[in-house]
This record gives structure tokens, C-alpha cells and sequence, in this order.
């Protein structure tokens, strides 16, 4: 094994186990080369690997910070398994005019306090709230349920979010989204739920929630989405 997976596995281990907290600044680079007996070149490759995992982000002028694991309360997987993946599926933007949103809420609220935590905001602050129906070719396919902080996208309107949040993030910071985490996991449809997808109640459904990130490290939004019979993980890219 080589040295920078050495340092790769040690600081994985240590977010994983609680020791380094999401918002935990990592050792400068030179404390680093120090404590692994290694030289910088070894601990930036190692600094790149764990940031294109996911687990931490720089701020140039403050350090590198942990990302860390967020919690997954509200699925019923046996397990939870969060990591950073790209996720390919049939309803894909990719698919262009064959996809479309319904808009069924779009609201400013004081975010759950889990979910807050997570998206980094105070107790006090304030979030979007949007709920709509993703659509491929005319047939729904899954029901998303976002938080977007306002600090994040001010004037936020609701003709806006009936295409690509993502891409409207990308447009208006022009920034760019390096990073998601996903929780898997399995759950029943709410009534308005089934009544959206036009399914029983206790039809069994994948439910995946996630968190995205900008370039810098900052979490931008907070979504479960629930999808529909049928969805199917076509490719699945864990590092």
C-alpha cells in the first residue's frame, strides 16, 4: 500500500468513527507531513483523494475541513450506506425533453432542526421548501421533497424551480456542485405521495436522501426523493 492510502484510510477511519465531526479542520499540511513522516507531495495527493470522496473540502486561506457522514433518520434500511455516488436512472436529465416537474409547494420555513444542522444554518434561519412530481415522458416517476437555505439562493421564485435546481445553483453562483451524499433506503408512500405517483398506500418504494455541496464545501440543499416502482440504479460510481 502506498503511503498517501495509508493517510487516506487513517482519516477515514476518524471521521467515520465520530473523532473528526463534520466542520472539523483537518491538520495543516505541515503538522500532516510531520505526524505521517511523509513530504507534502504525499499528504496533497492524500488531501485529493479524500476530497473526491466527499469527506472534506478546502477553503483556500482556512484549512481543509471535514464533510464528514451525515445521519439518515427518517429511512427503514436495514442499514444505512451514505457515500459519495453518481446515480444514472431512467427519469435522467440527460433524457432533456422527456423530463418535467410539477410544482406542488413552494414555501419559506424554519427547516426541521436535523435538517438544519446538516445544511449548516442557524436556528433562526430560513429555508425553501419545494415539493414537486419529476415526470419522463408524461409518467411520474418520483416525488422530491428539498430544502434550500435562502442565504444560499436569494429571490428565489417559484416559476424557477420547475427545472433543475442543480443547474439553476450553477447558473446563478456560478459556482459549480462538486459533491453529493446519498442515503439509501426503503419506505411506504404518503397519501399524497401514492396519489402523485398513482400507487397504492403500501406499495413499497426506494427513497434516497441527499445532500448536495458547491465547490467550496458548502451544503446548498437537503432532498428525499421517493421514487416510483421501477426505478433502477443503471450505474452506480463509488470511490
Amino acid at each position: 500500500m502506498q503511503k498517501f492510502q495509508t493517510i487516506v484510510m487513517d482519516i477515514r477511519h476518524r471521521i467515520e468513527s465520530g473523532e473528526y465531526a463534520r466542520g472539523h479542520r483537518l491538520p495543516t499540511t505541515t503538522q500532516l507531513c510531520e505526524h505521517y513522516g511523509v513530504s507534502k507531495i504525499t499528504v496533497k495527493r492524500a488531501m485529493d483523494e479524500l476530497a473526491a470522496l466527499g469527506l472534506v473540502a478546502r477553503r483556500r486561506g482556512s484549512g481543509t475541513f471535514v464533510k464528514g457522514m451525515e445521519g439518515t433518520s427518517g429511512l427503514t434500511s436495514a442499514e444505512n450506506v451514505l457515500r459519495r455516488t453518481t446515480f444514472l436512472s431512467p427519469d435522467s436529465d440527460l433524457l432533456g425533453s422527456g423530463v418535467r416537474r410539477e410544482v406542488h409547494d413552494f414555501m419559506v420555513v424554519m427547516p426541521p432542526t436535523d435538517i438544519a444542522e446538516v445544511l449548516g444554518m442557524d436556528s433562526d434561519e430560513l429555508a425553501y421548501y419545494i415539493c414537486r412530481t419529476r415526470f419522463v415522458h408524461d409518467r411520474p416517476d418520483r416525488v422530491e421533497h428539498t430544502y434550500i437555505p435562502l442565504k444560499v439562493l436569494p429571490n428565489l421564485r417559484e416559476s424557477e424551480v420547475s427545472s433543475s435546481l442543480y443547474r439553476l445553483v450553477e447558473e446563478r453562483l456560478g459556482t459549480s456542485v462538486s459533491s453529493m451524499h446519498r442515503a439509501v433506503g426503503a419506505s411506504h408512500p404518503s397519501e399524497d405521495e401514492a396519489r402523485w405517483l398513482g400507487i397504492e398506500l403500501k406499495t413499497p418504494l426506494v427513497s434516497v436522501r441527499q445532500v448536495g455541496y458547491l465547490d467550496d464545501g458548502t451544503p446548498f440543499e437537503m432532498s428525499t426523493c421517493v421514487h416510483a416502482p421501477g426505478f433502477e440504479f443503471f450505474d452506480v460510481a463509488t470511490r
